[in-house]
């Protein structure tokens, strides 16, 4: 056991002083030039998505990776094309361009005839978008490998327990199918325990993924609000499409005095906005926390570029302070990563459960 803590300590390590090597390439080169440097801007433009994925820099040569842009001009139709035609959101091609300030910042705007800068209609295949069909492809791969040895083992008829990596996967899916979904949701798991594993394992890959800050890694897929609202919208429609009669009894009608219901519907009211506030909920702390742990590792590499001008005394202990609270930092991310698949998965299916109460069940209560 110690041998693997000994080597996960320097995996940690290797990635956290590797990874950031593009970010402290960038930035140093960008203190040469500005006095002070602008962590706020800094973190939220490597948290952003964007359209190219960028690798490393080395002085003013900055190496990425280009993705496909697809725009409508206002005018102009539609337009298909790579993002190095940008140079690095430099220059303009075919009158788009990448805002640099204003509130389409980050994102492609054109000019209309007023000289207004404008949105086109833009499906172009931004990181996290590259990173969602990645990670998707890889888990897929990854389950199906698994179910070939089932059904392999299914034609042949041996009944062999299942080891190595197979062994950890049907470990790991049964513990989240007898340990989350089976309690949670009550007799009719079996109907929702594909949904439920799907979304725990997507949730955790992606996760794990945004911590590695080496391609295909380091997006911030699970911390877009965007990917973390389709989720709970999924959660939404699969607790509200399959409730029973008794659970829309309880909302529209609960068992509350009738004052509470009639003339004023004080209880229903309530009820009703609770049904879109639960997936609020799950939306707003996979996102919250998955953003705020990316802002906390970019926050402390910082130190060591906002105290370059304090003599070198002060920079080299707060670089090692940096260095080693970013791993620490980074090792914990490891547990958030799966804490947050099991906590979304987990309400997900309370959710459901509760969506499935029978009346025998409301009797029982009195």
């Amino acid at each position: 056991m110690k041998h693997y803590l000994k080597y996960i300590l320097t995996s940690v390590l290797l990635l956290t002083v590797i990874g950031f090597q593009p970010l402290a390439a960038e930035n140093a080169h960008e203190a040469q030039s500005e006095k002070e440097l602008n962590v706020k801007e800094l973190i939220l433009d490597h948290l952003a998505d964007a359209y190219e994925w960028h690798l490393t820099s080395f002085g003013d040569t900055h190496i990425s990776i280009p993705l496909p842009i697809i725009v409508k001009g206002e005018t102009s139709g539609w337009h298909v094309f790579m993002s190095s035609e940008f140079h690095h959101g430099h220059e303009a091609y075919e009158g788009f361009y990448i805002a640099q300030e204003g509130k389409y910042r980050g994102k492609i705007v054109e000019k209309n005839a007023s000289g207004e800068e404008i949105r086109p209609w833009d499906i172009s295949l931004t990181k996290n978008a590259t990173s969602l069909i990645i990670s998707s492809t890889l888990l897929i791969i990854i389950i199906l490998s698994v179910s070939k040895w089932y059904r392999r083992q299914a034609k042949t008829g041996e009944k062999k327990a299942p080891k190595g990596f197979v062994g950890f996967m049907e470990m790991f899916i049964m513990s989240v199918q007898d340990d989350i979904i089976k309690p949670c949701v009550g007799k009719n798991y079996r109907k929702f325990s594909p949904y439920l594993l799907t979304v725990f394992f997507f949730i955790l890959f992606n996760n794990l993924l945004g911590l590695i800050p080496l391609f295909p890694g380091g997006a911030n897929v699970t911390g877009n609000i965007a990917v973390t609202l389709v989720l709970a919208v999924f959660t939404f429609f699969t607790v509200n499409l399959f409730g029973s009669k008794e659970y829309w009894k309880e909302v529209f009608w609960p068992d509350v005095p009738t004052w509470l219901k009639v003339p004023i519907p004080i209880m229903p009211a309530i009820e009703l906005v609770g049904v879109f506030t639960k997936p609020f909920a799950l939306m707003i702390r996979l996102f919250a926390n998955i953003l705020a742990g990316h802002s906390i590792v970019l926050g402390l590499t910082c130190l060591i570029f906002v105290t370059a001008n304090l003599g070198a005394v002060i920079n080299s202990s707060m670089t090692v302070v940096s260095v080693l609270l970013t791993i620490f930092i980074s090792l914990v991310e490891i547990l958030v990563a799966y804490i947050q698949a099991y906590v979304f998965t987990m309400l997900s299916a309370v959710f459901i459960g509760l969506a499935q109460i029978e009346p025998h069940h409301h009797a029982e209560k009195h």
